[in-house]
């Protein structure tokens, strides 16, 4: 008999290639092998995905990084603590624009846009404030462009990609949020004129024609957290042992999944309907990107308080949250190192002895100003 608290869960993901961990710890049978029953459920938005981990609908979830730090300091539209225990990848999103704001930029701004919109290339963000500023002295409707939800490394990257260029996202262009699955729907009809998020969305609209991959996400941080496994504060309190269990099947699936030989078996596996829903030769194509899905090695499974720190600091810089004196023991709260390490330590993995690293430590890229963006190119402290 199993001396877990709870053997069979419900788990939510959002359909992503960076649902991975979970769908291939259920495929390979690393969460029976670990003694747990888990029933994945693929939800529409991240919203749902938070409304329905706070009230006990799903027993943990795919969760952006950033999520349980705004649902445990109240400034989502939820006031229920919740903890993130693990990273489940590393990097991931990047920014895509459509065709036609692309040949925008090379009309406004040829000089800046020239090569950076090649293929591989990182876009310039002032040659999209060409276009911003030329919009406004026509009396044009503002650029359009979407996150996938406020809390999110989406919204962060954008944010920070447009202040490099001088733009105020606040004021200079015009922010929405829309679910992953739906932003190449909503750039084909033109609603918006581009977005920052997860693949296989920005491969899938290149795939297609109907836009061009402007920055990808490690040509801003290297290695930036991008989703966790979270849970409330109260059920990770509750099944202490079912939880550790979770954690040693998912960081099981995450080991395989850094395999560079077993990448094409998990893009044929995540492209059904079941999970991501997109072309097989889509997702591999994002999967094959270097350095670009990074599950396991380096410590990437580490839940690092600083990079909570860093998330509440964007929180605070964009005005979501208020500045605070315990911000720091906040991020203790929700980001879990201890649950990481005693789970682990099964496994035989080493894991750092600190829970920070000093600012910068993550190559992380600085947070600008709160007043007067300078219209300066990026450096490679922000944008590599």
């Amino acid at each position: 008999m199993s001396d877990l608290e709870r053997p069979t869960l419900t788990m939510g993901i959002i359909p992503l290639v960076d649902c991975a961990p979970i769908v291939l710890a259920e495929e390979l049978g690393a969460f029976e092998r670990h003694g747990l029953q888990v029933e994945i459920r693929r939800e529409a938005s991240w919203a749902t995905i938070r409304d329905k981990v706070a009230l006990g609908l799903l027993d943990a979830a795919q969760m952006l990084a950033p999520m349980p730090l705004a649902a445990t300091l109240g400034v989502d539209g939820v006031n229920v603590p919740m903890v993130a225990s693990m990273i489940l990848d590393l990097n991931g999103d990047a920014i895509t624009l459509s065709q036609s704001l692309c040949r925008e930029i090379e009309e406004a701004a040829p000089d800046l846009a020239g090569d950076n919109l090649a293929e591989g290339a990182a876009l310039d963000a002032r040659a999209l404030a060409a276009v911003v500023r030329r919009r406004a002295a026509e009396g044009r409707a503002p650029v359009a462009l979407a996150s996938v939800f406020p809390f999110s490394c989406h919204n962060y990257l954008l944010r920070l990609w447009l202040a490099s260029g001088g733009i105020d996202p606040d004021r200079d262009v015009r922010l929405s949020v829309v679910p992953p699955p739906h932003m190449v729907a909503h750039l084909s009809g033109q609603v918006i004129d581009g977005y920052c998020v997860g693949e296989p969305w920005n491969q899938q609209a290149a795939s297609l024609g109907l836009g061009r991959i402007a920055v990808s996400g490690p040509q801003i941080w290297k290695a930036m957290p991008e989703k966790v496994l979270g849970t409330t504060e109260a059920w990770a309190a509750d099944h202490p042992r079912t939880l550790a269990a979770l954690i040693r099947a998912l960081v099981d699936a995450c080991a395989w999944l850094e395999e560079p030989a077993n990448r094409a078996e998990a893009a044929r596996v995540l492209a059904s309907p079941r999970y991501v829903n997109a072309p097989a030769e889509v997702i591999a194509r994002s999967l094959a990107l270097p350095d670009f899905h990074i599950f396991h090695r380096g410590d990437a499974n580490f839940p690092w308080r600083s990079h909570a720190d860093w998330f509440l600091a964007q929180m605070v810089r964009w005005e979501q949250a208020p500045a605070r004196g315990d911000l720091a023991a906040v991020a203790d709260r929700v980001f879990r190192p201890d649950l990481y390490r005693a789970a682990v330590a099964e496994l035989g993995i080493a894991c750092p002895a600190a829970d920070r690293l000093p600012a910068g430590g993550h190559g992380e890229p600085a947070v600008p100003p709160a007043v007067g963006l300078a219209p300066a190119k990026p450096t490679a402290s922000n944008v590599r």
